[in-house]
């Protein structure tokens, strides 16, 4: 799926920082340990944090930072690491020099195509350089399957038909098969994080950071329409995810992560 023309807001995406930078934060550390990069591009680099981080720990490299999104560069413009942040689509990037590590932390899976894009972001690299990936593997969710039957079915229907849905990611294996055809030495795994989600509507909250922000841009002319949509999807949301006792609402969230290096 691409989707470039709603806008991300990177207040609302960062309510969840906390949980949303766990996944990164795991997958830096699957890094190859005697990684000693000289260029680095982090994809979807959304506010900076993590190409921010990966300057700090490469402090003489050239880091550069792409994403679709000027509000969130405006955001990563902000830190006062030396980074060259560029507003650009993944699908369309193509480094002038070889790059020794690829960082994607949760951008690839709006992409079509993984196969094609996969070889391509491997060809990339110079030799010995690293691919590391993650990717929410969001469809097979409860929360994305009530988001898609909440959109069929009510008066804004035929607003949101024809709102691209996010497609499933590939098998874990299909992946694997395309980093091997290209020769890579690969470390790939999945895993289930187990979100502690606080504020009343915790799952809405958190979905319109991310997937809901398509069909709220398609219902944005009708007020009315968009909170009908926004109050039926939050009660099913909140019958589906309960808040516990506590108040904590617990979200299950399945990852895919790939490091692949040439």
């Amino acid at each position: 799926m691409t989707d470039a023309t709603p806008e991300w807001d990177p207040r609302q995406y960062g309510r969840f920082d906390g949980e949303r930078d766990r996944a990164a934060l795991d997958l830096l550390l699957r890094l190859p340990a005697d990684l000693n990069p000289g260029e680095i591009w982090d994809l979807g680099c959304g506010a900076g944090q993590h190409a921010a981080l990966l300057q700090r720990r490469h402090p003489r490299a050239r880091v550069h930072g792409l994403d679709t999104s000027a509000a969130m560069l405006g955001e990563a413009r902000q830190r006062s690491e030396t980074i060259d942040w560029l507003q650009g689509d993944i699908a369309c990037w193509h480094p002038v020099r070889p790059v020794d590590l690829i960082f994607s932390n949760a951008a690839l899976h709006w992409l079509p195509d993984h196969q094609v894009l996969l070889a391509r972001l491997l060809e990339a690299l110079a030799p010995g350089g690293v691919l590391a990936v993650q990717m929410p593997m969001a469809h097979g969710t409860r929360h994305h399957g009530l988001l898609r039957a909440v959109a069929g079915a009510g008066p804004w229907a035929g607003a949101l038909a024809a709102v691209p849905r996010m497609a499933a990611l590939m098998p874990e294996e299909a992946y694997y098969d395309v980093l091997a055809r290209e020769g890579a030495r690969i470390d790939i795994w999945a895993t289930t994080y187990l979100h502690a989600l606080t504020g009343p509507d915790a799952v809405l909250e958190w979905m319109k950071g991310t997937a809901l922000r398509p069909y709220l841009s398609a219902l944005a002319g009708d007020a009315p329409m968009r909170a009908a949509f926004v109050s039926a999807l939050g009660a099913a949301l909140c019958e589906a995810f309960p808040p516990r006792p506590d108040g904590v609402t617990l979200l299950p969230f399945p990852r895919l992560f790939l490091v692949a290096q040439r």
